[in-house]
This record gives C-alpha cells, structure tokens and sequence, in this order.
C-alpha cells in the first residue's frame, strides 16, 4: 500500500498552468482545487513517498 506526502499551495489565477506544471513535472498529482479561507485559491497535492532504500 503506498504511502502518500501532501502538498498545499496558492494558486494564482493568471499564473495557474504554470504553477500546476511546475508541481506536476516534480511528481505531484493535483487532488483538488478549493477556494481559501481569504478567497484565492487553493490546490492540494500528493505524491507517493518512496520506501526507505528503494532506488527513485
């Protein structure tokens, strides 16, 4: 069963491609974008955690 990291980060609207592409080429797999507690946007994130001494 794999063991997951998650990541949270704004999203800025006019910006949102890139900074998508920039977590997704570093492993990351979008979950879900929500609205902020102050109103931007808010993308969770999560990739697989690698065992210990397993070969990336």
């Amino acid at each position: 069963m794999p063991t997951w990291e998650y990541l949270t980060t704004p999203l800025l609207i006019h910006n949102t491609t890139a900074i998508l592409n920039n977590w997704g080429s570093q492993g990351w797999e979008l979950v879900q974008i929500v609205t902020g507690p102050e109103g931007g946007l808010v993308a969770y994130l999560k990739r697989p955690v690698a065992a210990a001494g397993a070969e990336a």
